[in-house]
Protein backbone atom coordinates (compact mmCIF):
# COMPACT_ATOMS: atom_id res chain seq x y z
CA UNK A 1 0.00 0.00 0.00
CA UNK A 2 1.16 3.39 -0.74
CA UNK A 3 2.34 5.24 2.10
CA UNK A 4 1.01 8.64 1.14
CA UNK A 5 -1.77 9.37 -1.42
CA UNK A 6 -2.22 13.12 -2.85
CA UNK A 7 -6.03 12.31 -3.78
CA UNK A 8 -8.20 14.93 -1.17
CA UNK A 9 -9.94 12.42 1.30
CA UNK A 10 -12.48 12.55 3.28
CA UNK A 11 -10.36 10.45 6.14
CA UNK A 12 -9.67 14.12 7.93
CA UNK A 13 -13.57 14.69 8.86
CA UNK A 14 -14.44 11.43 9.09
CA UNK A 15 -11.16 10.91 11.87
CA UNK A 16 -12.52 13.64 14.14
CA UNK A 17 -16.55 12.85 13.72
CA UNK A 18 -14.73 9.37 15.47
CA UNK A 19 -12.90 10.71 17.78
CA UNK A 20 -13.31 10.38 21.44
CA UNK A 21 -10.64 12.15 23.44
CA UNK A 22 -9.14 14.95 21.45
CA UNK A 23 -5.63 16.79 22.01
CA UNK A 24 -5.44 19.95 20.59
CA UNK A 25 -2.14 21.75 20.35
CA UNK A 26 -1.42 25.79 19.06
CA UNK A 27 2.04 27.20 19.67
CA UNK A 28 3.40 30.98 19.92
CA UNK A 29 3.52 32.06 16.57
CA UNK A 30 -0.14 31.50 16.30
CA UNK A 31 -1.43 32.10 19.74
CA UNK A 32 0.29 35.26 20.15
CA UNK A 33 0.08 38.41 17.84
CA UNK A 34 3.08 39.38 16.42
CA UNK A 35 3.01 42.93 16.54
CA UNK A 36 1.71 43.60 19.83
CA UNK A 37 2.83 40.75 21.45
CA UNK A 38 -0.59 40.16 22.87
CA UNK A 39 -2.79 37.23 23.14
CA UNK A 40 -5.11 36.39 19.33
CA UNK A 41 -8.31 36.70 21.21
CA UNK A 42 -10.31 36.10 17.82
CA UNK A 43 -8.04 33.18 16.97
CA UNK A 44 -8.64 31.82 20.83
CA UNK A 45 -12.47 32.37 20.64
CA UNK A 46 -12.58 30.35 17.61
CA UNK A 47 -10.86 27.39 18.99
CA UNK A 48 -13.01 27.79 21.98
CA UNK A 49 -16.18 27.66 19.57
CA UNK A 50 -15.18 24.49 18.14
CA UNK A 51 -13.95 22.55 21.15
CA UNK A 52 -17.28 23.38 22.89
CA UNK A 53 -18.77 21.67 19.50
CA UNK A 54 -17.11 18.83 20.41
CA UNK A 55 -17.74 18.78 24.22
CA UNK A 56 -21.70 18.61 23.00
CA UNK A 57 -21.07 15.73 20.82
CA UNK A 58 -19.94 13.82 23.85
CA UNK A 59 -15.75 13.95 22.59
CA UNK A 60 -12.97 14.97 25.61
CA UNK A 61 -10.42 17.94 24.38
CA UNK A 62 -7.25 18.55 26.06
CA UNK A 63 -5.69 22.02 24.55
CA UNK A 64 -1.63 21.77 24.77
CA UNK A 65 -0.89 25.66 24.21
CA UNK A 66 2.26 27.72 24.34
CA UNK A 67 2.59 30.99 24.75
CA UNK A 68 3.82 31.63 28.43
CA UNK A 69 6.80 32.65 28.25
CA UNK A 70 6.18 35.17 24.76
CA UNK A 71 3.73 37.10 26.95
CA UNK A 72 5.63 37.28 29.77
CA UNK A 73 8.77 38.65 27.77
CA UNK A 74 5.89 41.51 27.08
CA UNK A 75 4.90 42.08 30.70
CA UNK A 76 8.02 42.35 31.95
CA UNK A 77 9.54 44.31 29.22
CA UNK A 78 13.15 45.47 28.72
CA UNK A 79 13.78 43.58 32.03
CA UNK A 80 13.28 39.91 30.33
CA UNK A 81 15.84 40.68 27.16
CA UNK A 82 18.61 38.83 27.01
CA UNK A 83 19.95 35.67 27.09
CA UNK A 84 20.02 32.84 29.93
CA UNK A 85 17.74 30.55 31.12
CA UNK A 86 16.72 32.04 34.19
CA UNK A 87 14.53 35.20 32.34
CA UNK A 88 13.03 32.38 30.23
CA UNK A 89 11.37 30.78 33.44
CA UNK A 90 11.07 34.09 34.99
CA UNK A 91 9.42 35.31 31.25
CA UNK A 92 7.04 32.02 31.81
CA UNK A 93 6.18 32.66 35.20
CA UNK A 94 4.88 36.22 34.44
CA UNK A 95 3.35 34.77 31.34
CA UNK A 96 1.28 31.36 32.26
CA UNK A 97 -1.07 33.89 34.53
CA UNK A 98 -2.07 36.02 31.28
CA UNK A 99 -2.28 32.52 29.51
CA UNK A 100 -4.43 30.87 31.64
CA UNK A 101 -6.59 34.21 31.87
CA UNK A 102 -7.38 34.04 27.90
CA UNK A 103 -8.27 30.59 28.07
CA UNK A 104 -10.70 31.36 31.10
CA UNK A 105 -12.14 34.26 29.22
CA UNK A 106 -13.13 32.57 25.51
CA UNK A 107 -14.85 29.44 27.68
CA UNK A 108 -16.97 30.95 30.36
CA UNK A 109 -19.43 31.58 27.89
CA UNK A 110 -19.86 28.04 26.89
CA UNK A 111 -19.91 27.28 30.79
CA UNK A 112 -16.68 25.29 30.48
CA UNK A 113 -14.00 25.42 33.15
CA UNK A 114 -10.32 25.28 32.58
CA UNK A 115 -7.42 23.37 34.74
CA UNK A 116 -3.64 24.56 34.18
CA UNK A 117 -1.66 21.47 33.99
CA UNK A 118 2.22 21.88 34.10
CA UNK A 119 4.55 19.05 32.97
CA UNK A 120 7.85 18.10 32.22
CA UNK A 121 9.44 15.45 30.75
CA UNK A 122 9.82 13.24 33.89
CA UNK A 123 5.79 13.42 34.70
CA UNK A 124 5.57 11.57 31.15
CA UNK A 125 8.34 8.99 31.34
CA UNK A 126 8.73 8.55 35.35
CA UNK A 127 6.54 5.64 35.35
CA UNK A 128 4.90 6.51 39.16
CA UNK A 129 4.87 9.96 37.82
CA UNK A 130 3.44 9.13 34.84
CA UNK A 131 0.77 7.07 36.49
CA UNK A 132 -0.55 10.34 38.65
CA UNK A 133 -0.75 12.76 35.63
CA UNK A 134 -2.32 10.12 33.89
CA UNK A 135 -5.24 9.38 36.89
CA UNK A 136 -5.14 13.23 36.98
CA UNK A 137 -5.53 15.04 34.21
CA UNK A 138 -8.29 11.40 33.40
CA UNK A 139 -10.26 12.70 36.48
CA UNK A 140 -10.63 16.11 34.72
CA UNK A 141 -11.79 15.36 31.78
CA UNK A 142 -14.12 13.01 33.11
CA UNK A 143 -15.51 15.58 35.13
CA UNK A 144 -16.13 17.59 32.09
CA UNK A 145 -13.17 20.04 32.51
CA UNK A 146 -10.79 21.28 29.47
CA UNK A 147 -7.15 20.62 30.89
CA UNK A 148 -4.78 23.42 29.36
CA UNK A 149 -0.95 22.13 29.02
CA UNK A 150 2.12 23.25 28.95
CA UNK A 151 5.92 23.01 29.65
CA UNK A 152 6.98 23.96 33.12
CA UNK A 153 9.18 26.27 31.95
CA UNK A 154 9.60 27.99 35.17
CA UNK A 155 11.51 25.18 36.78
CA UNK A 156 12.30 23.05 33.88
CA UNK A 157 16.09 22.16 33.08
CA UNK A 158 18.10 21.44 29.60
CA UNK A 159 17.47 17.35 30.96
CA UNK A 160 14.27 17.00 31.56
CA UNK A 161 12.92 19.41 28.98
CA UNK A 162 10.29 18.28 25.86
CA UNK A 163 12.14 20.80 23.97
CA UNK A 164 8.86 21.71 21.98
CA UNK A 165 5.09 21.59 22.67
CA UNK A 166 4.82 19.32 19.46
CA UNK A 167 6.85 16.69 21.72
CA UNK A 168 4.70 17.03 24.57
CA UNK A 169 1.64 17.26 22.98
CA UNK A 170 2.39 13.91 21.71
CA UNK A 171 3.33 12.51 24.95
CA UNK A 172 0.16 14.41 26.29
CA UNK A 173 -1.96 12.38 24.08
CA UNK A 174 -0.03 9.14 24.48
CA UNK A 175 -0.85 9.66 28.20
CA UNK A 176 -4.44 10.05 28.17
CA UNK A 177 -4.85 7.53 24.94
CA UNK A 178 -6.15 10.02 22.75
CA UNK A 179 -7.63 9.13 19.55
CA UNK A 180 -6.27 12.29 17.65
CA UNK A 181 -3.98 14.65 18.00
CA UNK A 182 -4.53 17.99 16.09
CA UNK A 183 -1.28 20.07 15.35
CA UNK A 184 -2.05 23.83 14.70
CA UNK A 185 0.77 25.03 11.92
CA UNK A 186 1.84 27.96 9.86
CA UNK A 187 0.88 25.78 6.86
CA UNK A 188 -1.89 23.51 6.25
CA UNK A 189 0.13 20.25 6.07
CA UNK A 190 3.19 18.21 4.72
CA UNK A 191 4.60 18.73 1.09
CA UNK A 192 7.05 17.65 -0.57
CA UNK A 193 8.96 20.21 -0.16
CA UNK A 194 8.74 23.69 1.69
CA UNK A 195 5.85 25.50 -0.05
CA UNK A 196 7.23 29.00 0.94
CA UNK A 197 10.33 28.63 -0.73
CA UNK A 198 9.70 25.73 -3.23
CA UNK A 199 6.30 26.90 -5.75
CA UNK A 200 6.60 23.21 -7.15
CA UNK A 201 5.96 21.76 -3.33
CA UNK A 202 3.34 19.38 -3.43
CA UNK A 203 0.52 18.98 -0.63
CA UNK A 204 0.56 15.73 0.83
CA UNK A 205 -3.33 15.23 2.34
CA UNK A 206 -3.12 11.28 3.68
CA UNK A 207 0.41 9.49 5.12
CA UNK A 208 -0.30 5.60 5.57
CA UNK A 209 3.51 5.28 7.34
CA UNK A 210 5.71 7.70 8.22
CA UNK A 211 9.06 6.64 5.97
CA UNK A 212 12.59 7.73 6.34
CA UNK A 213 11.71 9.31 2.73
CA UNK A 214 8.70 11.31 4.00
CA UNK A 215 10.69 12.48 7.05
CA UNK A 216 12.65 13.93 4.75
CA UNK A 217 10.24 16.16 3.17
CA UNK A 218 10.06 17.98 6.78
CA UNK A 219 11.96 21.54 7.24
CA UNK A 220 13.35 23.25 10.21
CA UNK A 221 12.02 25.93 12.95
CA UNK A 222 9.62 28.86 11.30
CA UNK A 223 12.19 31.30 12.14
CA UNK A 224 9.83 33.47 10.41
CA UNK A 225 7.32 33.18 13.13
CA UNK A 226 9.76 34.58 15.76
CA UNK A 227 8.34 32.92 18.99
CA UNK A 228 7.89 29.48 18.28
CA UNK A 229 10.72 26.49 18.90
CA UNK A 230 9.40 23.79 16.61
CA UNK A 231 8.81 23.30 12.64
CA UNK A 232 7.55 20.74 10.36
CA UNK A 233 10.37 18.30 11.21
CA UNK A 234 8.95 17.97 14.99
CA UNK A 235 5.48 17.63 14.38
CA UNK A 236 6.33 14.64 12.21
CA UNK A 237 8.44 13.18 14.90
CA UNK A 238 5.52 13.87 17.04
CA UNK A 239 2.78 11.98 14.90
CA UNK A 240 5.51 9.35 15.16
CA UNK A 241 4.86 8.82 19.10
CA UNK A 242 1.88 9.61 18.62
CA UNK A 243 1.18 6.74 15.98
CA UNK A 244 2.73 4.36 18.05
CA UNK A 245 0.53 5.25 20.62
CA UNK A 246 -2.58 4.59 18.20
CA UNK A 247 -3.17 8.14 17.98
CA UNK A 248 -3.34 9.65 14.62
CA UNK A 249 -2.05 12.89 13.99
CA UNK A 250 -3.91 16.11 11.66
CA UNK A 251 -1.92 18.74 10.75
CA UNK A 252 -3.83 21.75 9.74
CA UNK A 253 -3.33 25.39 9.24
CA UNK A 254 -4.11 27.72 12.10
CA UNK A 255 -4.15 30.92 10.55
CA UNK A 256 -7.53 31.15 9.72
CA UNK A 257 -9.20 33.35 12.91
CA UNK A 258 -13.03 31.32 11.82
CA UNK A 259 -13.81 27.73 13.34
CA UNK A 260 -10.80 25.43 12.51
CA UNK A 261 -12.50 22.20 12.59
CA UNK A 262 -15.35 23.72 10.31
CA UNK A 263 -12.91 24.21 7.55
CA UNK A 264 -11.89 20.85 7.76
CA UNK A 265 -15.02 19.19 7.53
CA UNK A 266 -15.26 21.22 4.59
CA UNK A 267 -12.19 19.58 2.91
CA UNK A 268 -9.92 22.34 3.11
CA UNK A 269 -6.32 21.44 3.19
CA UNK A 270 -4.38 19.22 5.77
CA UNK A 271 -2.48 16.36 6.31
CA UNK A 272 -3.73 13.47 8.33
CA UNK A 273 -1.43 10.34 9.52
CA UNK A 274 -2.35 7.53 10.45
CA UNK A 275 -1.69 5.76 13.79
CA UNK A 276 0.67 2.38 13.45
CA UNK A 277 -1.58 0.62 15.68
CA UNK A 278 -4.73 0.78 17.95
CA UNK A 279 -4.61 3.12 21.67
CA UNK A 280 -6.00 -0.08 23.56
CA UNK A 281 -3.00 -2.61 21.84
CA UNK A 282 -0.70 -0.05 22.50
CA UNK A 283 -1.29 0.96 26.14
CA UNK A 284 -1.22 -3.40 26.96
CA UNK A 285 1.98 -3.78 24.67
CA UNK A 286 3.81 -1.35 27.02
CA UNK A 287 2.30 -3.73 30.12
CA UNK A 288 3.48 -6.60 28.93
CA UNK A 289 6.47 -5.98 27.24
CA UNK A 290 8.88 -2.25 28.11
CA UNK A 291 8.16 -2.44 31.48
CA UNK A 292 10.69 -4.39 34.51
CA UNK A 293 8.40 -5.99 36.99
CA UNK A 294 8.31 -5.21 40.51
CA UNK A 295 6.92 -8.44 42.10
CA UNK A 296 4.84 -11.25 41.54
CA UNK A 297 1.03 -12.47 42.43
CA UNK A 298 -0.52 -15.67 42.21
CA UNK A 299 -4.06 -16.41 41.30
CA UNK A 300 -6.68 -19.26 42.08
CA UNK A 301 -8.41 -21.03 39.44
CA UNK A 302 -11.34 -19.32 39.63
CA UNK A 303 -9.81 -16.08 39.16
CA UNK A 304 -7.95 -17.24 36.05
CA UNK A 305 -11.27 -18.01 34.41
CA UNK A 306 -12.59 -14.78 35.09
CA UNK A 307 -9.21 -13.06 34.09
CA UNK A 308 -9.72 -14.69 30.34
CA UNK A 309 -13.60 -13.20 29.96
CA UNK A 310 -11.75 -10.30 30.49
CA UNK A 311 -12.43 -9.09 34.53
CA UNK A 312 -10.26 -7.32 36.53
CA UNK A 313 -8.03 -9.10 39.15
CA UNK A 314 -9.48 -9.30 42.18
CA UNK A 315 -8.25 -9.33 46.00
CA UNK A 316 -10.49 -12.60 46.32
CA UNK A 317 -8.81 -14.54 43.90
CA UNK A 318 -5.18 -13.71 44.83
CA UNK A 319 -2.77 -16.61 47.40
CA UNK A 320 0.23 -15.64 46.92
CA UNK A 321 2.04 -12.09 46.67
CA UNK A 322 6.23 -11.92 46.21
CA UNK A 323 8.23 -8.86 46.10
CA UNK A 324 8.80 -5.63 47.54
CA UNK A 325 6.49 -3.66 44.67
CA UNK A 326 4.76 -0.50 45.35
CA UNK A 327 1.22 1.04 44.22
CA UNK A 328 1.52 1.63 40.01
CA UNK A 329 4.33 -0.79 39.68
CA UNK A 330 4.23 -3.61 37.03
CA UNK A 331 4.20 -6.50 38.44
CA UNK A 332 4.06 -10.63 37.02
CA UNK A 333 0.77 -12.97 37.13
CA UNK A 334 0.87 -16.40 37.58
CA UNK A 335 -1.05 -19.30 37.78
CA UNK A 336 -1.47 -21.81 40.93
CA UNK A 337 0.79 -24.17 38.69
CA UNK A 338 3.45 -21.29 38.30
CA UNK A 339 2.56 -20.41 34.51
CA UNK A 340 2.88 -16.55 34.06
CA UNK A 341 -0.39 -15.91 32.54
CA UNK A 342 0.07 -11.53 32.45
CA UNK A 343 1.62 -8.86 33.55
CA UNK A 344 0.01 -5.53 35.03
CA UNK A 345 -0.17 -2.27 36.92
CA UNK A 346 -1.20 -2.74 40.57
CA UNK A 347 -3.22 -0.51 42.80
CA UNK A 348 -1.96 -1.46 46.08
CA UNK A 349 1.31 -1.96 47.64
CA UNK A 350 2.68 -5.20 48.12
CA UNK A 351 2.12 -5.55 51.56
CA UNK A 352 -1.63 -4.14 51.20
CA UNK A 353 -1.66 -6.73 48.58
CA UNK A 354 -1.10 -9.17 51.13
CA UNK A 355 -2.75 -8.29 53.69
CA UNK A 356 -6.19 -8.33 51.72
CA UNK A 357 -5.33 -11.56 49.76
CA UNK A 358 -8.27 -13.64 49.35
CA UNK A 359 -10.88 -11.11 50.86
CA UNK A 360 -14.14 -9.83 49.28
CA UNK A 361 -14.91 -6.59 49.60
CA UNK A 362 -16.94 -6.20 52.81
CA UNK A 363 -13.77 -7.64 54.56
CA UNK A 364 -10.80 -5.24 52.81
CA UNK A 365 -11.69 -2.11 54.85
CA UNK A 366 -11.24 -3.97 57.91
CA UNK A 367 -7.73 -5.18 56.90
CA UNK A 368 -6.35 -2.41 55.49
CA UNK A 369 -7.46 0.01 58.22
CA UNK A 370 -8.86 2.56 55.41
CA UNK A 371 -11.77 2.47 52.75
CA UNK A 372 -9.98 0.19 49.80
CA UNK A 373 -11.68 -1.25 46.58
CA UNK A 374 -11.36 -5.07 45.35
CA UNK A 375 -9.60 -4.55 42.04
CA UNK A 376 -5.76 -5.50 42.70
CA UNK A 377 -5.30 -5.02 38.47
CA UNK A 378 -8.09 -3.57 36.49
CA UNK A 379 -8.32 -5.01 33.61
CA UNK A 380 -7.61 -2.09 31.52
CA UNK A 381 -3.84 -2.35 33.01
CA UNK A 382 -3.64 -6.17 32.42
CA UNK A 383 -1.70 -7.67 29.63
CA UNK A 384 -2.29 -11.38 29.54
CA UNK A 385 -0.17 -13.46 27.49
Amino acid sequence: MDTLTRKRPLQAAKTIAAADRIVLKIGSALLVDRKSNTVDMARLKGLAADIADWREEGKQVLVVSSGAVALGRRRLGSRARGGGLEKKQASAAAGQSMLMHAWESVFDPYDIVTAQILLTRDDTEVRRRWLNARATVGALLDMGAVPIVNENDTIVTEQIRYGDNDRLAARVAQLIGADLLILLSDVDGVYTADPRQNPDAEHIPFIAELTPEIEAMATGANAAAGVGTGGMATKLMAARIAGEAGCATLIAAGRSKKRGSQHIEEGRRCTLIAPSTTVRAAYKQWIGGSLATRGQIVVDSGCLKALGRGKSLLAAGVVAVDGNFGKGDPVEVFDDTGAEIGRGLVRYDASDVTKIAGLRSPEIKAALGYPGGPVVIHADDLALR
